[in-house]
């Protein structure tokens, strides 16, 4: 039967997530939190809810989670409105109109702190943060380049100079804004010796402070607005590419000019506007990390 099939595929998963610990502590980071809202749970269930799942729950689950009034299309090559039309009123004509009520917006849960996670493995997971900035916010461009100074890609940021290539200490380190629909946070990933944990977690709490009393300088903003607008047209490189692109923007919102006007908009930034951003947005006295392993010398806070 397909429905046991599928059941005994994600069961699987599931119990393999319990070994692995980027999974467990990515549960345990949404979990503290979002608490009971659904972000603070995996998309995936439990191995309970899994198990217990009926055909009629997984055909409700499915009616109410598909429906015309949250899908969002883009469509890129030849094709006319007319073709498109009637091609997505034969795909989703069907559909119910209206889905199951969207869950209510939920703040970050989580106060500064360190929270740690017992395994068993040579090798300590954290990630780290706070509460962040929603999308439409208007400081999130200046916000988006201040990040990519602090632990943006590639191998030119603070994080990864300070963690990595000055001390050692890790393969890699990154921050991310986190513009969720109904959340949005700051937060970053990094991994390293269970014996060298404690001094990434005080090498990253420094810089934290740090990109909040000191912001950034002239010459790392123009480095990252270069880099921002340069890279940029290099994710149009197709027409499945681009139809993504597109869905993205109407999901969170933006104008139909976005893509003409976005890089203007990351150039516009000034050095002012950024370190002000960078005061508002990073707050070292509420970072938060959630570790999984055996770091040594560090311990619960809470």
């Amino acid at each position: 039967m397909a429905i046991e099939r599928v059941r005994g595929q994600v069961l699987s998963h599931l119990v393999s997530r319990k070994t692995d610990p980027q999974d467990i502590v990515g549960t345990q980071f949404d979990a503290l939190a979002f608490g009971d809202h659904p972000y603070g749970s995996y998309y995936g269930g439990t191995e309970d809810s899994v198990a217990a799942l009926s055909r009629d729950d997984i055909v409700a689950a499915y009616h109410g989670a598909v429906a015309r009034d949250r899908i969002f299309v883009s469509a890129v090559g030849d094709i006319s409105a007319q073709d498109l039309g009637a091609l997505l009123d034969e795909l989703f004509g069907d559909l119910p109109e209206t889905g199951a009520p969207i869950p209510a917006r939920v703040d970050f849960g989580l106060g500064a702190g360190v929270t740690v996670v017992p395994f068993d493995t040579p090798q300590s997971v954290a990630r780290f943060g706070h509460a962040g900035i929603t999308r439409d916010d208007p400081d999130f461009f200046a916000a988006y380049i201040v990040n990519e100074i602090l632990g943006g890609g590639g191998f030119n940021s603070r994080l990864m100079d300070e963690v990595r290539e000055k001390r050692g200490l890790t393969y890699g380190i990154g921050s991310y804004l986190i513009p969720m629909d109904l959340s949005e946070m700051v937060m970053g990933a990094v991994s390293s010796q269970n014996e060298s944990m404690a001094e990434v977690i005080e090498v990253v709490s420094t810089e934290w402070a740090r990109m909040a009393h000191d912001g950034v300088t002239a010459e790392e903003l123009v480095s990252a607005q270069t880099y921002l607008t340069g890279a940029y047209p290099l994710r149009f490189d197709g027409n499945g590419p681009i139809a993504k692109i597109m869905v993205g923007m109407q999901m969170t919102g933006l104008p139909v000019d976005y893509i003409a006007t976005r890089n203007d908009q990351i150039m516009a930034v000034t050095l002012d506007e950024a370190n002000r951003v960078a005061a508002r947005i990073y707050q070292p006295e509420a970072l938060h990390f959630v570790i999984v392993g055996q770091p040594a010398g560090v311990e619960s806070s809470n």
